[in-house]
């Protein structure tokens, strides 16, 4: 499973409308960096940043993990809404 698929699944998880969501992955001016982009609806902007941002940093910390056992580069995930 490659991150982009891991980050969708776990968002999916979280959110009350899974179809209002867009995970795509852009390139970085860095070649040891991967940028994933997230997009929820409004109404789920809360759940996945979390209070004190404490959900979205559990989730950068699982991704960045299975980031690490692969090909070992940092990966930054950008949380926003449509």
């Amino acid at each position: 499973m490659n991150l982009v698929e891991l980050t969708e699944k776990i968002i999916k998880n979280i959110v009350l409308d899974e179809d209002a969501i867009s995970i795509k992955e852009f390139p970085s001016e860095n070649d040891n960096e991967i940028i994933i982009e997230v997009l929820v609806s409004d109404s789920d902007i809360g759940r996945v940043i979390g209070k004190n941002g404490k959900t979205i940093n559990a989730i950068r910390t699982l991704v960045q993990a299975s980031s690490s056992l692969k090909d070992g580069k940092y990966v930054k995930i950008n949380v926003d809404k449509f």
